[in-house]
């Protein structure tokens, strides 16, 4: 079956819909937070529904459905706005849910539930033009709707909308009863004389001449540029960027792996050099098929500039498109189209690595360049087999580390000196141990152990490697030689979030918690949107340090990520019971059973790494004493 006999193209209104803001009140208060999203959504749901459309994802604080009128697309837009605005009214300033929505009408690709195509993305794009509580509508939407509704419109101009070759005409919505059936600067038609061009193009060459003259006084923004006063964080001391992830211009949602791959090798090419201040993938991801606000990504995660760019791969030869943004002025530094060879990509990651660099003003030594610029492996298939494998792994779904551990296996067989490949197939190896896929425990330790030893002897700079074989190492209680692989890695990658936060578990686990919660705070900075692994080894250091109240925060904020997260309510279990708060500890100690019957001290006690024994006992001793069945 070919491609094209997969999927099905079809001519569908789109909605696309998120919550201004919705970072900020995540970190004000994300249990109101989660509870208020989660009955918003019921609401646009039924809303939804009623106006014949259907919901197809709805993923963080973005809301997706398709339409096959436009009409009931736009319809259901307005009446969800005008009952949200309702149930906004008695809601403080800071704590309103206020959603931005876009139509469009267009061409989409249905593959089973899921849609993708143009259709799609400019809806997502026109979205992020509308203000909060507002809707705006491509001119496609307003072709169909302009007479059929009761609302008003204003035209806000083309719009260059990234990764649409064309400028896109926006409208937005007038909801206001006054503004019924009224069209605020609908695009005029000309009607000037030859006499009156002839004083508009005089007219127009004086004031380019006078620009002319003005123009290396001040220039004019080109977006609305980011407040170091409203950042989440303070700005760093030196360059900081984050690197979004590249947008996949394929079809085919394969190619997410190869954009992703290509994503995050620029993250860490750049966190080589302790020069530069790089956000980590997992906060980037965040923000992964949304309409890119700058200002808001810098604000969010207190950085200057911001990477963005997208991919597409077809048969031998990939284009990738990169602009560098400063945010704070609100211009673009530069912006290129690359179109090569396939087998040219890592000279070109290593290309467009070197143009963020030098547009940063950055200048390193020629040791610092070559860590920068080194890549592993001169075989693409290998690559492309590790990467697509670690990305997998990184999820850590069952299948996913299933079909992993053959990829890089394959990429083994196709570069057996690919470092990165044996690292990537040992954490594979680790994983099934946390999923319970394992069927021989220790085997899967000692290769984990293994495969992360042979990945820093055939390259000793991969600082990520080093640190994973710290972290396995601690599970046979070889602390003193995890600590030594952990000070490695740190030395050799500082500016590495999962680098930064690995070496602090390995400390934690080892006795040395001082040392570890500076270098925890240090990676939550590099990463602002962390993973649940993040967490709860914080959570752990603080515990163990005393500070129970602040180990329980960490415990609840993973909860709220993943509310099924067993170690998550083991942490906070063992915080609890400290506390005396021994009832709610119980009510944790249930939720574990649910999630898991087999659970037991007994197996937790199996896979401790704690050097001090006293503090592991300790910590299951709460456990049992909290109800968790021995």
């Amino acid at each position: 079956m070919t491609d094209d006999q997969k999927v099905t193209r079809t001519l569908r209104a789109i909605l696309s819909a998120d919550v201004k803001g919705y970072s900020r009140l995540m970190s004000d208060d994300e249990s109101y937070t989660i509870r208020t999203l989660k009955e918003y959504r019921e609401i646009m749901s039924k809303t939804i529904k009623k106006h014949s459309g259907r919901v197809v994802d709805a993923p963080g604080d973005n809301m997706l459905a398709e339409f096959s009128s436009v009409v009931n697309a736009v319809q259901s837009a307005v009446e969800i706005q005008k009952i949200l605005k309702q149930k906004n009214a008695d809601i403080p300033y800071d704590k309103k849910f206020e959603f931005r929505m876009g139509v469009n009408i267009g061409d989409v690709v249905q593959d089973g539930e899921s849609l993708y195509g143009e259709g799609v993305n400019i809806a997502a794009r026109i979205e992020g033009l509308a203000d909060p509580g507002g809707i705006c509508i491509s001119r496609g939407a307003y072709d169909h709707v302009k007479n059929k509704l009761k609302t008003g419109y204003e035209y806000i101009g083309e719009h260059a909308v990234k990764n649409i070759k064309d400028p896109v005409r926006v409208y937005k919505v007038l909801m206001s009863q006054k503004d019924a059936g009224k069209i605020i600067g609908d695009e005029p038609k000309s009607a000037l004389t030859p006499g009156t061009w002839a004083t508009l193009i005089i007219s127009a060459i004086v004031l380019i001449l006078i620009g002319f003259q003005v123009f290396d006084k001040t220039t004019v923004p080109e977006f609305e540029p980011a407040s170091v006063e409203k950042m989440a964080f303070p700005l760093p001391d030196k360059p900081s960027i984050a690197v979004l992830p590249f947008d996949n211009m394929s079809e085919d949602p394969k190619q997410n792996y190869f954009c992703d791959g290509l994503t995050e090798n620029m993250i860490a090419s750049l966190s080589k050099t302790p020069k530069l201040f790089v956000i980590a993938r997992n906060s980037t991801f965040t923000y992964k098929g949304k309409a890119v606000n700058v200002k808001q990504i810098a604000e969010e995660l207190g950085v200057q500039y911001v990477l963005e760019g997208s991919v597409g791969k077809e048969g031998d030869r990939v284009r990738i498109t990169a602009q560098l943004i400063d945010a704070l002025t609100g211009h673009h530094l530069w912006a290129e189209k690359y179109d090569r060879q396939l087998k040219e990509i890592f000279s070109l990651q290593d290309e467009i690595a070197k143009k963020i660099i030098s547009s940063l003003h950055v200048v390193l030594t020629e040791g610092e360049q070559a860590a920068v610029y080194a890549k592993g492996t001169d075989n693409l298939e290998a690559y492309l087999k590790a990467t697509e494998a670690y990305w997998l792994v990184v999820n850590g779904t069952k299948d996913g580390v299933l079909k992993a551990l053959n990829l890089a296996q394959e990429a083994i067989d196709l570069d057996p000196n690919y470092a990165f490949a044996y690292k990537v197939l040992g954490s594979a190896h680790g994983v099934t141990l946390w999923i319970g896929i394992s069927t021989d425990p220790r085997q899967s330790l000692k290769r984990a152990i293994e495969l992360h030893q042979r990945a820093v002897e055939i390259d000793d700079s991969l600082a990520i490697a080093h640190a994973g074989l710290g972290y396995w190492l601690m599970f046979p209680r070889q602390h003193d030689r995890a600590v030594a692989e952990g000070e490695r890695a740190f030395a050799l990658e500082p500016g590495s979030a999962d680098v930064v936060h690995l070496y602090a578990a390995i400390l934690t686990y080892s006795g040395r918690r001082k040392e570890a919660i500076p270098l925890f705070e240090e990676a939550l900075r590099l990463n602002p949107k962390p993973p649940n692994l993040y967490l709860r080894h914080y959570g752990v250091a603080l515990r163990d340090s005393g500070r129970y109240n602040e180990a329980i925060a960490m415990a609840k904020r993973a909860l709220e990520n993943e509310p099924d997260d067993i170690i998550a309510y083991v942490l906070l279990i063992s915080a609890l019971v400290p506390l005396g708060q021994e009832e709610k500890a119980r009510a944790a100690a249930k939720e574990i059973i649910r999630i898991n019957p087999d659970f037991s001290v007994a197996r937790l006690q199996r896979v401790s790494s704690h050097k001090d024994r006293a503090v592991a006992k300790r910590f299951c001793d709460s456990l049992r004493k909290a109800g968790v069945p021995e």
